[in-house]
């Protein structure tokens, strides 16, 4: 019961890890056949691991739910919730993308859909009303809920497979999540960069975190993408596309930072093992599928071949953490 009480609602990043990694080996199985085989097997591995994590997740909020509002209304963990709508819209995302499997992808993105607009919305509405936040309580962790919302249109391929007054909420939600999404992500950006600039680094245990920026950079390219290719609306897609590569420009800067500053902890600090070492993972495979849409719609091999290369360093540092992870698991029995 213990470890029901203290459950951290973080661990669902592991699920949104997991299967950026299983859609980004899938996609680039083009390069090398075994890829789908993997991006299958994460498929069906991250069905298991999101229904292991949701049972404490639900009974938490049942039998500990003071302790569940606690964490909520912190300004730091409370965004950290954001990541059980994301996870179950990452998941549905698998069974689109690799098993082309609707039914059941159906009703998890309408599951990640109720539990994306109460976070986002709720964490918000906690923060405006606790008065003074502290701008050392400001991480990248504050980029969860926007993330939640701008891969809302993972699911956008319902605006066709849906009818009358469904197939237009679908619509409204998908256009919704992306705009408020994105965005809110801007206005955050800002303010978190400016936590950079005035204060210290974050601590040692929080230095993944840095890496998230490239969360909803990439997630944001291909939800727009998919909103694109998917939506009756009539648009000109061209000058989204165009901006869709402005804003990869952007990740690539982030990447090129987040690896220096990742460096400066290993050199000048040190980078012990956290729950947080998963934000190295979805950021990174949210740019590395990113990479994979633009080259696709540009026709740019270089651009593939770049997504290609972050893929490997991605697996890599998804087994790392996958062996920590089961390691700190184990010690703690």
């Amino acid at each position: 019961m213990e470890r029901i009480k203290n459950f951290n609602p973080a661990w669902f990043a592991s699920v949104m890890g997991t299967g950026a990694v299983g859609i980004a080996s899938y996609r680039y199985s083009s390069y090398l056949t075994y890829l789908k085989d993997v991006g299958l097997a994460l498929t069906y591995l991250n069905a298991v691991l999101y229904a292991v994590l949701l049972v404490p997740w639900l009974a938490r909020w049942v039998l500990y739910r003071e302790e569940a509002l606690n964490d909520l209304r912190h300004p730091s963990k409370g965004h950290f919730y954001g990541t059980s709508g994301a996870a179950t819209i990452v998941l549905a995302a698998q069974l689109l993308t690799i098993m082309h499997e609707q039914g059941a992808a159906w009703y998890l993105w309408l599951w990640g859909l109720a539990l994306t607009f109460v976070f986002a919305f709720w964490m918000s509405y906690e923060v405006f009303i606790a008065g003074d936040v502290d701008l050392r309580h400001l991480s990248p962790a504050w980029y969860i809920p926007p993330v939640a919302l701008v891969i809302i249109p993972f699911g956008a391929v319902f605006m066709k497979t849906t009818s009358g007054y469904m197939r237009e909420f679908v619509t409204i939600v998908n256009y919704l999540g992306w705009g408020a999404g994105f965005f809110l992500y801007l206005i955050l950006y800002a303010v978190v960069t400016l936590r950079f600039i005035r204060h210290e680094l974050l601590p040692p245990q929080m230095a993944p975190l840095i890496w998230m920026n490239l969360g909803p950079i990439g997630a944001s390219i291909t939800a727009l993408f998919a909103l694109l290719n998917n939506s009756s609306i009539a648009v000109s897609k061209d000058p989204l596309f165009i901006f869709a590569f402005f804003l990869w420009g952007l990740g690539f800067w982030w990447l090129i930072m987040a690896l220096a500053l990742t460096i400066h902890y290993i050199r000048k600090m040190e980078l012990p093992y956290s729950l947080s070492w998963w934000a190295f993972i979805f950021p990174l495979g949210a740019f590395t599928n990113a990479s994979m849409d633009l080259g696709e719609a540009f026709g740019l091999e270089l651009m593939k071949l770049f997504g290609y290369g972050l893929l490997w360093v991605l697996l890599i540092l998804w087994v790392i953490t996958l062996v920590k992870t089961l390691k700190m698991c184990l010690m703690s029995r």
